[in-house]
Parts: structure tokens; C-alpha cells; sequence
């Protein structure tokens, strides 16, 4: 099957992992949620994207010095996500973003979210991350990487995160994968653990500034 086909099966099973309060609302908002594959074009408003999930999400979690340092460093778009086509994008339809009263600069759908899986050994890390490891893995004996999840501040809790996951881990399985594995961080792991990921050992990422950025190894068998 292709992972598109798989994103669709996501869209259909979907669960959140966090109940709104109002549910009526939520069920509303997800129906006008597509995914589909990043593309190359997409990378200017995932960049934004990314520094405003980062930004506003993170802060419970990680102190002001390493969240720069961390966007100087680690976070940030993986073309070769794109580039091997395992890279998903949620989008709102208007009248969804109208619902959040999220200020949206796209026309038409608006990209709220982020994610995706990887068939190569990288973990972690954006196109300026200097620990890649681009190898290919091998399904039989690897676990698939679980990527980049990223999630605009105006669509947290509100099952974008989620929606992706399913779709990643469904396509890593299409591709013969039996494990998935993730570098989350600690906001991250909160998503993941509800999913039936667990944590593996923690790591430390050393960041340019002079700061460490705690993450969590988690792994899951599908």
C-alpha cells in the first residue's frame, strides 16, 4: 500500500489521546484535518511552523538557553524526510482554523502540524545537525525512526499529534518495519508514552551554546 493510502486509514481510526471539553467541537475541528506528504515547497512554512511549536510548547519543559540553543542545533526541517517521502503534514481547512481563532498567513489550508517516520539510522536532528547518520536500516533486525513532531501552540491537544503518528507507524509497517523507536522530547514523550511507547534511557543532546538538551529513547513494537 502506499502511505497515502495509510494516511486515509489514520484520518478514518483516529483517537486522541486527550479529552476536550467539548467534544462536539473537537470531533468538528478533526474532520476538517487532512494529512499528506511534505514536499520541498512546504519547508519555508514548516521552518515558521516549527520555531512557533518550539517556542510555545515548550517552555514547561526546557529553560529559555536551551530552547535557542536547541533551534541553533537540533530542531529544525529534515529534507531527507521530505526527500524520501516519509514525511507528513497535517492541514486545517478555514473553517477549522476559524475555530481556534488561529491567525493563519496561508491561503486556503493552513499547516498545523508535523511528523513523520524514517527508514534511515538518524534518530534525531534537523539538516544542521552534525550527528546524522543516513544509512538505510534494515526492518528485519532495525526499528524505524519516528521524527520530527512538531505541533503549531494553537492546535495542541487537540489530536494533530496523534492523527500523525498513526498514519508514520502505519506506513513504517507497510515497509516491513515490526518496531518504532524515538528521540522525544520531554514535552514529546507525554504524546508517545500514551501511545504505548516507553522509555528506553535518557540523552543528553550538547548544543551550541553551551547547553544540553535532555530527550528520552523511547521504543514500541507495532
Amino acid at each position: 500500500m502506499m502511505v497515502d493510502n495509510f494516511i486515509s486509514v489514520a484520518l478514518l481510526h483516529h483517537s486522541a489521546i486527550e479529552s476536550h471539553p467539548w467534544p462536539l467541537l473537537r470531533m468538528m475541528m478533526q474532520t476538517h484535518i487532512h494529512l499528506r506528504l511534505a514536499a520541498p515547497e512546504d519547508i519555508p512554512v514548516l521552518r515558521e511552523l516549527i520555531d512557533a511549536s518550539v517556542r510555545g510548547l515548550q517552555t514547561h519543559d526546557y529553560t529559555p538557553a536551551q530552547i535557542e540553543g536547541a533551534l541553533k542545533t537540533v530542531f529544525g526541517v529534515d529534507s531527507q524526510l521530505i526527500a524520501d517521502g516519509t514525511y507528513i503534514v497535517a492541514q486545517a481547512e478555514p473553517a477549522a482554523v476559524d475555530l481556534t481563532r488561529a491567525k493563519s498567513t496561508q491561503p486556503e489550508l493552513m499547516i498545523v502540524g508535523c511528523g513523520g517516520w524514517s527508514k534511515r539510522k538518524t534518530l534525531y536532528g534537523s539538516d544542521h545537525w552534525t550527528g546524522r547518520e543516513d544509512a538505510l536500516l534494515d526492518p528485519l533486525h532495525d526499528a524505524a525512526k519516528i521524527r520530527a513532531f512538531f505541533i503549531h501552540p494553537d492546535w495542541a491537544r487537540r489530536g494533530v499529534g496523534s492523527m500523525i503518528l498513526r498514519a508514520s507507524e502505519d506506513a513504517a509497517r507497510s515497509a516491513g518495519f515490526s518496531r518504532y523507536e524515538t528521540g522525544a522530547t520531554l514535552t514529546g514523550a507525554k504524546l508517545f508514552g500514551a501511545k504505548g511507547y516507553v522509555a528506553v534511557k535518557p540523552i543528553s543532546i550538547p548544543l551550541v551554546n553551551g547547553e544540553s538538551l535532555p530527550v528520552i529513547h523511547m521504543e514500541k513494537s507495532a
